[in-house]
């Protein structure tokens, strides 16, 4: 079986929110039109705690973009977003999410980040998408979302590592690009690793 997975289209990664993703808002219609073309949808959200450890908020003196070492791993420093039960951290109103299967929140852990929808940063501690997949007898996946260099990127690079015939639907994606050539670079690492671009 076949699963879309779409990755992260909330409010605060759209226009308006509070860490907009350049052009987020086109990945919507996207999503939409492709939502029929598949007998399983899953949807990745992050679902962060007011305290989380990506938030600038919570590391003073220090700005948005950098990066700051906790527990081990690098943490890039962001504005505070999608945090839980707030309109930001909701699934953009125009996404059919009638359609949508089953939800992953992650990033549910004050203490360490989670990019990718299967892992948190660390991998300490599996989000259970691995075990719904399997469950469902999903072998193949094709997944798009925000952002292309950071959730969608480690997301496809663990469906990989996992097993799966993965493929990126690229116009179904935005980069943050916090430095220049982080979209093309993401791209680049995910084909390496064996995904499938398609547009």
């Amino acid at each position: 079986m076949r699963a879309l997975l779409l990755i992260d289209i909330q409010n605060d990664f759209l226009p308006g929110g509070a860490l907009p993703v350049p052009r987020g808002d086109e990945v919507i219609g996207v999503a939409n039109r492709l939502l029929g073309d598949y007998p399983l949808i899953v949807a990745t959200r992050d679902w962060h705690p007011p305290n989380h450890v990506s938030f600038v908020s919570q590391h003073p003196g220090h700005r948005i973009g950098e990066v700051v070492e906790v527990d081990g791993i690098s943490q890039v420093l962001w504005p505070d977003h999608c945090i839980q039960h707030t309109w930001g951290a909701a699934f953009a109103p125009e996404l059919n999410t009638q359609r949508i299967d089953h939800i992953v929140s992650k990033g549910t852990d004050p203490r360490v980040d989670s990019y990718s929808g299967f892992f948190d940063n660390a991998r300490r501690r599996a989000t259970g998408l691995h075990d719904y997949l399997r469950s469902a007898g999903v072998v193949e996946i094709d997944i798009m979302g925000l952002a292309t260099d950071y959730c969608v990127q480690f997301t496809v690079l663990d469906a990989c590592e996992l097993g799966y015939r993965t493929r990126v639907v690229l116009a179904g994606c935005r980069g943050v690009e916090l430095k220049c050539g982080d979209t093309t670079r993401a791209i680049e690492a995910m084909e390496a690793a064996g995904a499938i671009l398609v547009e």
